[in-house]
């Protein structure tokens, strides 16, 4: 064969063998490529559980981003005093702690050990129309009822809040059902900020006033 026809038959078999490595390669990188897409992407996409605490004894819940992230008001703040007083220093809970005064439970509540409260908040009560809220805060006696049922004489997990009958301070059973950081209390009441804790109880504040039944 011609020094031509060889050199031209070494060039063919140069592109035979750098082709396929070249288009190999190209397909190595677009793989990788994606690859790299599909994870950042994952990392940048909020996962379902990114609302639940990070530890499952901390506070949870949509209301508990409203509370003070210091100071007396703060979590860590409520932790150090009892119940009433805990509750004085969260501005969410005003109408509560100025009933719980006109009922006289303030020493009842701070001095009881290891209990569980069911908050409502300042919205909870503003859902009972004026002249029967005013009626309530004026009666010692029925004030008093209210506010009792909504204690119950143990802390209380929020696992115990998936399906629970518990006996009040009133004496009434109340009943918690619910899963995955999302409770209710009697079928109607919603835990808005769980597992919040002071020094003598476990608050749940919840986004209704509960009744006592008659």
């Amino acid at each position: 064969m011609s020094t031509p026809h060889l050199r031209r038959a070494a060039a063919a078999v140069s592109v035979a063998v750098v082709l396929p490595l070249a288009l190999t390669a190209c397909s190595s990188d677009s793989k990788d490529s994606a690859s790299g897409s599909a994870a950042s992407s994952a990392k940048s996409s909020p996962s379902a559980a990114s609302s639940m605490p990070a530890n499952m004894n901390d506070p949870f819940g949509p209301a508990c981003s409203s509370v003070a992230k210091d100071g007396a008001g703060s979590f860590s703040g409520m932790a150090k005093d009892p119940v009433a007083t805990a509750a004085s220093n969260n501005p969410a809970l005003s109408t509560l702690v100025t009933a719980v005064k006109k009922a006289g439970l303030v020493d009842t509540l701070n001095n009881a050990q290891n209990i569980t409260v069911f908050a409502p908040t300042d919205d909870a009560f503003a859902k009972i129309p004026k002249p029967d809220l005013d009626k309530l805060l004026a009666d010692k006696a029925e004030l008093t009822k209210v506010l009792t049922y909504h204690a119950v004489g143990r802390k209380l997990t929020p696992k115990q809040l998936e399906s629970g009958s518990y006996a009040t301070l009133e004496k009434s059973d109340l009943k918690t059902s619910g899963s995955d950081m999302a409770y209710t209390v009697n079928n109607g009441s919603k835990v808005v900020c769980g597992n919040v804790p002071t020094a003598n109880a476990t608050v749940y504040i919840v986004d209704s006033v509960l009744m006592p039944p008659k």
